[in-house]
């Protein structure tokens, strides 16, 4: 575990990094230069190509991840990539030809509730494909173990490019027809930066040749393409599917409130790059004991930071919603909602991994479809009836749903269980906390009131976290850091 948390500590401070680029365009300049609507449109551009990207990518870059190890000549490794690079071409094209045929159709209904949506079509294409071929580069690196750099590119490189662009819109360099054409451009340069370093680490012989066992590969395929579709909607379809009953403003305001709750998922994020793999390795040597170490150790270490970041951003919600444009309060209760699920997924450590790379990751792929479908009826039926904050309650249901299910059949197949007694007296604490800070009266607003507040809490937290040894890694950690001070 010790590679583990020295890779992620790593991957989370570039990771935090990429958000903090990402919280000064979504609280700062997003609301303040591009405008609601604007904003909106964003967003709704984005979560589309998020959602076309598992089918553009022919889910290889989770065959990848899967399969790579079972081969131990580099000749049948480079083959196997090369397999991985260009099946996605068959869904592109098709996808393209639809594009191409029914463009009309298409825009129609993208543009039943905001029109300016529709005008948009190709640009969604094309940053599908950069997402899709960037994932499969950055897992190819993932194979050999080097996650930092194509973290770096994901979590950095697009907000800062974003960046970039906003302020050349803010100074009129360019308009938004240009913005948003760039948006598409920093995706592709992103993707490319990826294949480089990715053929840096080791440059493959490519040669289209199909792999023996491809009978395997394609029911894999199949499965995950499915799979990952369902993960992604459970992610992104509340964007796209708010695009068809609310106006663009409001997608904004919503869009920033999920923005808000997402930090706290910035450990997993960066813990995930490494821990996937070496999960993946333990599955393929069936090392029963590793599995156990990496499923509780990952949980107890997620669960303590992300309990950390929930209570920062609750306990000094009011003082960051008073920085923004008044109506984006209208996301308070969106960011209390996710956030109490992205700490529910948190306290989960690395089951994703342990399942989708396991021999039972058929069923729970069957799962996710149906918990996928399930999100889309939810959103249906809620956000016509309470907007916004019905979007964030499907989203939460389902993930309750599937969370649920995940730990229960891990629990069933594998005999392990993410939780500890150690667990629950964690969460005690972060409630306990949570509330403390929240009502105390400090007599101090805005960004004052945030650093102090922050301090405080991150003082005590840390404090109690050391002093009742929930997470040795932690400790071990904060000792270093003492020794060295």
């Amino acid at each position: 575990m010790g590679i583990v948390f020295k890779q992620s500590a790593l991957n989370t401070a570039i990771t935090f990094l990429g958000f903090g680029i990402g919280g000064v365009n979504t609280l700062f300049l997003y609301t303040y230069i591009l405008g609601d609507s604007n904003y909106g449109l964003t967003m709704v551009i984005l979560s589309t190509a998020a959602l076309l990207m598992p089918l553009m990518a022919l889910g290889m870059h989770n065959t990848l991840m899967r399969f790579y190890e079972g081969y131990k000549n580099q000749q049948e490794q480079d083959d196997f990539l090369a397999y991985t690079l260009f099946l996605p071409l068959l869904p592109v094209g098709l996808i393209a030809l639809g594009v191409l045929l029914f463009p009309d159709q298409l825009e129609g209904f993208l543009s039943r509730r905001n029109p300016e949506v529709g005008g948009y079509l190709w640009y969604i294409f094309l940053i599908g494909i950069a997402m899709a071929y960037f994932e499969i580069f950055y897992a190819y690196a993932k194979v050999q173990l080097k996650s930092v750099w194509g973290n770096a590119l994901k979590e950095v490189f697009s907000r800062f490019g974003v960046f970039l662009l906003l302020l050349a819109y803010y100074l009129e360099y360019i308009d938004l027809d240009t913005f948003f054409g760039g948006l598409a451009g920093v995706y592709f340069l992103r993707m490319l930066l990826m294949k480089l370093y990715a053929y840096r680490i080791r440059m493959p012989k490519l040669r289209f040749k199909a792999p023996k066992n491809r009978r395997a590969i394609w029911t894999y395929t199949l499965l995950i393409v499915l799979g990952g579709s369902a993960a992604v909607i459970l992610l992104e379809i509340d964007k796209f599917m708010l695009n068809q009953y609310i106006d663009l403003a409001k997608v904004a305001y919503y869009g920033v409130g999920i923005y808000i709750a997402t930090v706290i998922v910035v450990p997993v994020r960066a813990m995930n790059q490494i821990t996937f793999p070496l999960t993946a390795k333990a599955l393929h040597e069936d090392d029963k004991a590793e599995l156990k170490v990496l499923y509780q150790k990952s949980s107890i270490n997620l669960l303590a930071a992300s309990g950390l970041l929930f209570l920062l951003i609750i306990s000094s919600l009011d003082d960051l919603y008073a920085l923004l444009p008044e109506d984006y309060s209208q996301g308070w209760y969106v960011v209390l909602i996710i956030g109490l699920m992205k700490v529910m997924d948190a306290s989960l450590g690395n089951i994703n991994s342990l399942l989708f790379y396991s021999k039972y990751y058929k069923g729970m792929l069957i799962l996710g479809i149906v918990l996928a479908v399930l999100t889309i009826m939810l959103n249906i039926l809620f956000i016509p009836q309470w907007g916004a904050i019905g979007a964030a309650w499907a989203t939460f249901t389902a993930v309750l749903i599937y969370n649920g299910s995940k730990l229960l059949f891990v629990w069933q197949v594998f005999g392990l269980f993410p939780w500890r007694k150690s667990t629950l007296l964690l969460c005690f604490m972060i409630l306990l906390i949570g509330f403390g800070f929240y009502c105390l009266p400090l007599g101090l607003e805005g960004v004052v009131a945030i650093l102090v507040r922050s301090v405080l809490l991150g003082g005590v937290y840390l404090g109690l976290l050391y002093y009742f040894g929930f997470s040795a890694d932690i400790n071990q950690v904060i000792n270093s850091r003492l020794k060295k001070g």
